[in-house]
């Protein structure tokens, strides 16, 4: 019987509770002769162990807590103890409260995508590019085209999805 056999079955049996006699008898007596194998399964209950039991640490019992402290705040309809004008800072979406919308303003988009687009054309700058794309050819300027094209785009989806109705009104599209 080969080790990587032996071990095949003691990854295959790891976990079951009941092994049969002569797979047991056999894996004992190969590890009875065969130091690795016996060191790879001492390894194995070790990572099982640690699995088991030192993985994650131990977490203070405040489940219960935290579940009664709810119970009581679900009759009475408040669930925060924050006061409601401390609380509004906190709150980013606008359609619940206007004074605070989420996200990049118009003009944060407009300046982040300039920065994109002069970085994305003088990355090369850097680097002797000329040579560079002699040498290499076209299998070095497909995919840095591709990758240009890829964030290009991939800013422009995200600009327009989230300025549709700005961009809309502003070109008179219905």
């Amino acid at each position: 019987m080969t080790c990587r056999s032996v071990m095949d079955k003691i990854y295959d049996l790891t976990g079951e509770e009941s092994i049969p006699f002569l797979v047991h008898l056999e894996i004992s007596l190969h590890l009875l002769f065969c130091p690795r194998c016996t060191e790879e399964l001492k390894n194995l209950e070790a990572v099982q162990d640690i699995m088991r039991n030192g993985f994650f640490p131990a977490s203070p019992g405040i489940e219960d807590a935290i579940m009664a402290r709810l119970s009581e705040n679900a009759g009475s309809g408040e669930f925060l103890d924050i006061p409601a004008d401390e609380a509004l800072p906190f709150i980013s979406d606008p359609l619940i409260h206007p004074d605070f919308p989420s996200g990049l303003s118009f003009r944060s988009w407009v300046i982040t995508g300039i920065i994109i687009l002069v970085s994305l054309s003088t990355v090369f700058f850097g680097m002797d590019f000329e040579n560079m794309a002699r040498s290499q050819g076209s299998s070095f300027l497909i995919p840095v085209g591709i990758t240009i094209g890829v964030v290009l785009t991939c800013y422009g989806a995200f600009f327009i999805a989230s300025h549709l109705k700005e961009l809309s009104d502003r070109f008179g599209l219905h």
